[in-house]
């Protein structure tokens, strides 16, 4: 990256308030990468340490104050992370927060894309869609985007084509005070569905994903335990699109016509 893009793009993300947040739970392998990479493109990086007890505590500590680190000694999972980051960020004054994950298969190059729609279009809940049909991604991943996009489409009346991407832009002022009330995977899927539901407008821009092959991949997620998470969540989020998400959608219709 030129010295002059960088010197721009990070001019940028600075006038419109914007920080980069990064949850990482046991990435000693990937982290370092990750926050270089990030580095090319802003100053402003907040890395929530999710428990971690490998070495990635070191490896943040070796940055200094180059970035803003959050610290705790247990593992909450990533929804608690994303709450600590949004509200340090919050705290600091940034308007949005920008989140890819740890583990390497975001590519820090797409900050610019998230920038260029965000420049035309502010105040807007920017989510990443990656592309499904890498040989290196699982069945399994697949089957749990199509699986999310389903529930996301019956509690909103919205279509999304990748609903379980951790790259996103988070517009934090006009999510108010809005935080995830659950605290792992699942979080993601419920902050997205509360922003749609408060009318937040959602876009979307294509992505680089890398994905390791399978015995290089680096996964936290428990296939048991958090598919169960999650279809618990989304039971919960039917009942409340009925009681209050669909009300309140067609309410605030009603009013902007």
């Amino acid at each position: 990256m030129k010295t002059t893009d960088y010197v721009s793009l990070n001019a940028t993300m600075t006038k419109q308030g914007v920080c980069v947040v990064i949850p990482v739970y046991n990435s000693e392998k990937t982290i370092a990468a990750v926050i270089n990479s990030v580095l090319d493109y802003t100053d402003d990086v907040i890395v929530v340490n999710d428990g971690s007890t490998d070495g990635t505590t070191d490896i943040l500590l070796s940055y200094g104050d180059t970035i803003l680190p959050v610290s705790y000694p247990t593992n909450k999972g990533k929804g608690y992370a994303l709450k600590q980051g949004f509200r340090q960020a919050r705290q600091r004054g940034f308007s949005y927060a920008l989140t890819l994950d740890a583990d390497g298969q975001h590519s820090a190059e797409d900050i610019a894309a998230f920038m260029e729609v965000l420049m035309e279009h502010p105040h807007t809940f920017i989510t990443g869609v990656r592309s499904f049909d890498h040989p290196n991604m699982s069945k399994g991943s697949v089957f749990a985007n199509k699986f999310s996009n389903f529930w996301f489409t019956l509690q909103t009346a919205r279509r999304l084509p990748d609903t379980q991407s951790g790259y996103r832009l988070y517009p934090l002022d006009s999510m108010k005070r809005m935080l995830p009330i659950t605290c792992r995977y699942e979080a993601e899927l419920e902050l997205l569905v509360r922003c749609a539901w408060r009318g937040i407008p959602i876009l979307t821009v294509p992505i680089q994903v890398h994905y390791p092959t399978r015995e290089n991949r680096i996964s936290h997620f428990r296939p048991k335990e958090d598919f169960l998470r999650i279809s618990i969540l989304n039971t919960v989020l039917c009942l409340l699109a009925i009681l209050y998400g669909y009300p309140s959608m067609i309410i605030r219709k009603l009013i902007e016509n």
